[in-house]
């Protein structure tokens, strides 16, 4: 009777739950801890999806998932792992509908070999059933149909490669990593287990109110790559383009009608969680789906912050309804947050709302390239777009850039996303307008963060990913005796200079110094983080010197402001430099 009314109860709760999160849709930025609610669940929690034509076998299309952002190398003696009770999804559009019409399927089971022990593996491991080896996972790979409902699966029993743990665990990795990758009844090839991450990108400026280290435009290095030494978990998929096909037959090229599909990722969890009376738990229930990503940092720096949760819920195919429209003026896709931010913090001059070069080019796809040519009204909707036709240009090769598509390079993002595609550089360059007649000029289109390109080299084969970085020896972001990243960084050259105000924090007032190394008009403001003018604090022609100017506090009006963040800005001659600096009372 106890396991009776306790099952009960929790499974009352659960489907509670699991209401709330159909109910954002009635019937998932490059994006690490994205949502708030997925910060709580980090074994669902996808950070990245890849999709591009396979460039040693241009026949082959390769797809990834990453989840289970930020893992420290020597986590042990519970290492990372995929959940059992997560279902790990990939899924393709090929009619332009924005419906999934291939999912593949893959589950995750624990295979403990010795639960006497504490150890993830008791000895060196010198293949996946290695006795030694004693916290093992399997999994199984299917395709449905989704027409039919019909689902086939690829292969069973397949085995993860442990964690790489070090020298004395994990001897020659990469010959245990080559022993997982497996082959797929449908011809393609298939690699579940820990990676390097291979996302690139200064988090540490980023976030901090979008900072560009040393400075705008920040197409001169001097980044630090926030993602550096940490790991994810990666299921890799390598399948013919004839799999993936609306016809299912070989594309026969970029002008192929079936050649572009669509693809993203989801994660889901059962609607109930049962508490036995032994103390052990099951699920039960339909899936309910938990997270879903498909272009990089949509949901991380487009969708606001009180529909990030929902976003995860929602379907592609509502993307119009949920996010073009509504949540104000035009919405976040057409009116977004970043340009007003570029344009604040750096005097960047950005197109105005609508932006309608952003849903085209992002949500429907680039006419001729990887627009859905099988279909004569493509719904807008966030998901990889990659015409599996247009040959693959790998890096090395001639006309390879990292910045894809706006740098002439038509096999990379968005036409699709490769791993070495940079698209925190090119998500700037889009944002700043360079797809806009007028605004393809410098900074905007020089914009970056300073990283370009990842912690480690990729491989030539599949799976193509860096191996993980190992547990025993391994440091993030290394500094020299000074506490100074010692990656070197490259100081753009400026015709005036703001310093840091002082002090900072400040109360009641502050003193903010700026050079001037030839004669001009000089403006410095302070605005608030949402972009509105403060208080303007100079206004004037100024000779080459150095200069400074305090800050009491207050408004225009005389108001003593509130604590918090304030930005001032220094403009002179159609440029600017901004800063940033907080009121304690």
């Amino acid at each position: 009777m106890k396991k009776l009314i306790l099952g009960s109860l929790l499974t009352a709760a659960v489907v509670l739950t699991a209401f709330l999160w159909v109910g954002y849709e009635a019937g998932e930025a490059s994006s690490h801890r994205e949502a708030p609610m997925m910060m709580l669940d980090p074994t669902a929690d996808i950070t990245d999806v890849y999709a591009f034509v396979s460039p040693d076998d241009p026949d082959m299309v390769t797809l990834y998932m990453n989840v289970i952002p930020f893992q420290d190398p020597n986590g042990g003696p519970n290492f990372y792992r995929f959940d059992p009770n997560v279902l790990y999804t990939i899924r393709i559009d090929n009619d332009g509908d924005a419906r999934e019409d291939i999912v593949y399927e893959f589950q995750f089971e624990d295979d403990i070999q010795n639960g006497g022990t504490f150890l993830y593996n008791t000895g060196p491991i010198a293949g996946l059933n290695s006795a030694e080896y004693n916290f093992r996972q399997t999994y199984t790979v299917t395709r449905v149909d989704s027409s039919s409902g019909a689902g086939r699966s690829l292969g069973t029993g397949l085995v993860t490669p442990p964690a790489n743990i070090g020298p004395a665990s994990t001897p020659g990795y990469d010959a245990l990593a080559d022993m997982a990758v497996y082959d797929l009844s449908n011809g393609g090839q298939v690699f579940a287990g820990q990676r390097d991450d291979p996302f690139f990108v200064d988090l540490g400026a980023i976030f901090d109110l979008l900072t560009i280290r040393p400075g705008a435009p920040g197409n001169m290095g001097g980044g630090i790559d926030g993602l550096g030494g940490f790991n994810v978990h990666t299921i890799g998929l390598q399948v013919p383009a004839s799999d993936l096909a609306a016809d299912g037959g070989a594309v026969t090229g970029a002008d192929d009608p079936d050649a572009v599909i669509g693809v993203w990722a989801t994660t889901s969890r059962r609607s109930m969680i049962v508490v036995n009376g032994d103390g052990t738990r099951s699920h039960d229930g339909d899936w309910v789906q938990v997270s879903r990503l498909g272009l990089p940092l949509i949901n991380e720096v487009v969708v606001p912050l009180a529909f990030k949760n929902f976003f995860l819920a929602s379907q592609p195919r509502d993307d119009v309804a949920n996010y073009v429209a509504p949540f104000g003026e035009g919405g976040p896709i057409l009116d977004p947050e970043v340009p007003k931010l570029l344009n604040l913090l750096y005097g960047l001059s950005v197109p105005t709302a609508p932006r309608n070069d952003i849903v085209q080019t992002l949500l429907v796809g680039i006419a001729g390239l990887n627009q859905p040519m099988n279909t004569t009204a493509v719904q807008p909707s966030d998901m990889i777009r990659l015409n599996m036709g247009l040959p693959p240009v790998a890096a090395g090769d001639e006309g390879f850039s990292a910045l894809g598509v706006i740098a002439g390079d038509l096999g990379g993002y968005p036409n699709g996303r490769r791993l070495e595609d940079d698209v925190v550089d090119i998500s700037l360059r889009v944002m700043a307008g360079v797809l806009v007649d007028g605004f393809n000029i410098s900074p905007n289109n020089a914009l970056g963060d300073g990283v370009n390109g990842n912690d480690k080299p990729f491989n030539s084969t599949f799976p193509y990913m860096a191996s993980p970085w190992q547990g025993f020896e391994h440091e993030h972001h290394p500094l020299d005796q000074t506490g100074v990243a010692t990656q070197p960084r490259n100081e753009v050259p400026r015709s005036f200079g703001l310093l840091q105000n002082y002090p900072n924090p400040f109360n009641p007032e502050t003193r903010i110094e700026y050079e001037v190394k030839q004669p001009g008009r000089v403006n410095v403001a302070v605005y608030d983080v949402q972009g509105r003018l403060i208080a303007t604090l100079l206004d004037a022609d100024r000779n080459a010197g150095t200069y400074d100017v305090t800050w009491n506090g207050r408004d225009a009006a005389g108001q003593q402001v509130a604590s918090g963040t304030y930005i001032y800005r220094l403009t002179m001659d159609g440029q600017a430099v901004s800063r940033k600096m907080v009121m304690v009372k």
